[in-house]
């Protein structure tokens, strides 16, 4: 192992050299150059969904970039060095979400046009319902999402300049991915996307190249023959990290809320020229996961030999990157893994800023123009910059309780929203009032747990790991929606005519691809990811 230092540079600077410097530099002007090239934002169409032209590949590199936050890169790979490789667990289930996700929903969102997820439940449903998915939304997004991966990408700079201060750094992220993200919309996010997540796979592949030549293979193998826990995804009901039950139960529920209902990501595949395309690029995204598990968590347990006792597991990516690799790749895949993270950040930017303009101000001012909207977008898109950029450092020494806060905020918040969009493609009774007074349920049941916990010091469902609560919230809002919908008028033609499943057209579908050649048809490609996933789950059950 080595570490790199300049001795004759600024105090502020530690670990790099002056290669990396350039190239980190440089690599921040290029993606700023890429977004204004690839810019659009002539009208609310090609501003908030690329003008609906993408195909699959640009579509599943930029939902991977996208999708790799500040939980996915720094988060699982902390977890990983913690406790072992449950944590994919997250992805795995993910990866058969997503699958269930481009058969079955994908379709609906495509030929409905939405611009928006909310936008779907008002066509479905009510715009009661709409008003509330999206305030809920934008909210979670700015203090949460956006602010979480600003500090995440600040606190890795921060290794390198130490005596930067986290707003400073913070300001100065904000600025790059505001510099293509506000003026060029949705489509120079993608654009910029996509070659992040090249960027990100070829650093992440280096890296685990000189995790495994310093010693980590053999620490794995080891651990593998051994039969050791922190090899295993399968763990019992009593582990900390991810329990079976809840893999088997709450994982799917949050998982097709992050990769179903999730404007930030969702938005991109909106973007596709087709339904087809945009299948296709959702499968392509799960085969980019499934390698996260060999990219992002092995590589965190390797930690575990090459630098034990680590203070702060969340900083072991960082760790791997200035201890292992040389000059010049320190700058590469310090650069790559920025990028992942304001990745992140600019696809919040925009979903927030569609979310704002589109299920709101439309709403008010519907006899806007396009330009109007597009500059509203604009400055709804700064103005969450700003409240992230301010929020950011607030989150400093509470930001481990406050990932764990978010994680079980996510699991009162997902289930009544997964429940309504469940029920409201597969069960055409479901109607308006069903659909809101369950959404509200699932929530106060939720409100009364946290405060039954703040007041008791446990939760109403007793000492449970959160996962396992999910299904109650899910069940519970699932049960209110039917007998509500039960017991008040059906939903008009107009409310599920072209929006709910029918077995016809599934099974019309089906006909028409036997006539596709194998490699054309995304049903292929599902049953191989299938197959993946369970030689994955077998090998390190």
């Amino acid at each position: 192992m080595q570490t790199n230092f300049i001795t004759d540079g600024p105090s502020w600077v530690n670990g790099l050299s002056w290669a990396d410097i350039f190239i980190i530099v440089l690599y921040f002007l290029f993606i700023v150059y890429l977004g204004v090239k690839y810019s659009k934002s002539g009208d609310e169409k090609s501003y908030f969904l690329a003008g609906r032209g993408m195909s699959w590949s640009v579509i599943g590199f930029s939902l991977f970039a996208a999708s790799i936050s500040s939980s996915t890169l720094i988060g699982q790979a902390g977890d990983a060095y913690s406790t072992g490789i449950a944590v994919f667990n997250y992805n795995l289930v993910s990866v058969l979400v997503m699958i269930f996700f481009a058969w079955f929903i994908l379709p609906f969102y495509i030929k409905s046009k939405i611009f928006t997820i909310p936008e779907f439940l008002e066509k479905r449903f009510s715009v009661a319902s709409r008003y509330y998915f999206s305030a809920i939304t934008i909210v979670v997004n700015i203090f949460l999402d956006a602010a979480g991966s600003l500090y995440a990408a600040a606190m890795v700079m921060k290794i390198v300049f130490p005596e930067a201060s986290l707003l400073t750094l913070s300001i100065v992220f904000a600025i790059v991915v505001a510099a293509y993200t506000i003026p060029g919309g949705l489509s120079a996010a993608i654009r910029v996307d996509l070659m992040q997540g090249i960027f990100l796979l070829v650093g992440s592949i280096v890296l685990t190249f000189y995790a495994t030549k310093n010693g980590g293979v053999e620490y794995v193998k080891e651990l593998f023959a051994s039969g050791d826990t922190m090899m295993k995804l399968v763990r019992d009901n009593n582990d900390a990290s991810v329990p079976w039950l809840g893999m088997l139960l709450g994982i799917p529920i949050l998982g097709m809320f992050f990769w179903g209902n999730n404007q930030q990501l969702v938005q991109r595949v909106l973007t596709a020229k087709s339904i087809d395309e945009g299948r296709k690029g959702v499968l392509l995204v799960g085969f980019l996961t499934m390698l996260t598990l060999f990219l992002i968590i092995i590589p965190g347990v390797m930690a575990i030999k090459l630098f034990p006792n680590l203070p702060k597991p969340d900083m072991v990516y960082p760790k791997l990157i200035m201890e292992l690799l040389p000059n010049v790749l320190i700058g590469f895949m310090i650069a790559a893994m920025v990028a992942a993270l304001t990745s992140s950040l600019s696809g919040l930017l925009n979903s927030v800023a569609t979310l704002f303009t589109m299920d709101f101000y439309d709403k008010f001012y519907p006899e806007s123009s396009s330009k109007k909207k597009v500059r509203v977008g604009k400055i709804v898109s700064l103005t969450v910059l700003i409240i992230a950029v301010m929020w950011a450092p607030q989150i400093g020494k509470q930001f481990g309780t406050l990932l764990k806060y978010y994680q079980e905020m996510l699991s009162v918040m997902a289930p009544p929203i997964v429940a309504a969009f469940m029920l409201g493609i597969f069960w055409k009774r479901t109607n308006a009032t069903g659909a809101f007074v369950g959404l509200i349920a699932g929530v106060l049941l939720g409100v009364i747990n946290i405060i039954y916990k703040l007041q008791v010091g446990t939760s109403i469902f007793g000492e449970m790991h959160f996962l396992i609560t999910v299904p109650f919230y899910f069940s519970w809002s699932i049960l209110v929606m039917v007998v509500v919908s039960l017991l008040t008028k059906k939903p008009p033609l107009v409310k599920t005519d072209q929006l709910t499943f029918t077995m016809k057209e599934f099974n019309e579908e089906t006909l028409a691809l036997k006539s596709q050649p194998l490699l054309a048809n995304y049903r292929f490609w599902s049953y191989l990811l299938i197959a993946f996933c369970f030689i994955i789950l077998i090998i390190f059950w």
